[in-house]
C-alpha cells in the first residue's frame, strides 16, 4: 500500500513537472514568434517609409513635368491622379483576391516558421 502511494506521488510529481515544462515551452515559443515578427516588422517599416517618400517625390516631379508640358501645372496632377485611380480600380477588380491570398500565405508561413 505504501509502495502504491509512493508511485502515485512520483507520478503526480512527474505530471506536474511535465505541465510546467510544457507551459515554459509554449511561453518561449510565443516570445520567439513575437520577437521574430517585431524584428522583421521594424526594418520593413523603415524601408517602406523610404520607398513611399521616393515614390511621392517621383510622382510630384512627374506631375510637375506633365503639367509644364501641357501648359498648366494642375493638369499634370490630374493626370497622375487619374493614373492611380485607374490602377486602383484594376487592382480592385482583378487582383484583390490574389493579393489577399499572397498576404494570407505569407502570414501563415511566418507564424509556422
Amino acid at each position: 500500500m505504501e509502495n502504491n502511494t509512493q508511485l502515485m506521488e512520483s507520478l503526480l510529481e512527474r505530471v506536474t513537472d511535465y505541465g510546467k515544462t510544457s507551459y515554459e515551452l509554449v511561453k518561449l515559443k510565443v516570445v520567439d514568434k513575437t520577437t521574430d515578427g517585431l524584428s522583421s516588422f521594424l526594418p520593413n517599416t523603415v524601408i517602406g517609409a523610404i520607398v513611399c517618400n521616393f515614390l511621392l517625390f517621383v510622382n510630384l516631379g512627374l506631375a510637375l513635368w506633365i503639367g509644364k508640358i501641357l501648359g498648366e501645372l494642375f493638369y499634370g496632377f490630374f493626370i497622375v491622379a487619374a493614373f492611380y485611380a485607374l490602377v486602383a480600380f484594376v487592382m480592385h477588380l482583378f487582383m484583390r483576391k490574389w493579393l489577399k491570398r499572397i498576404l494570407y500565405d505569407y502570414m501563415i508561413k511566418q507564424l509556422l516558421k
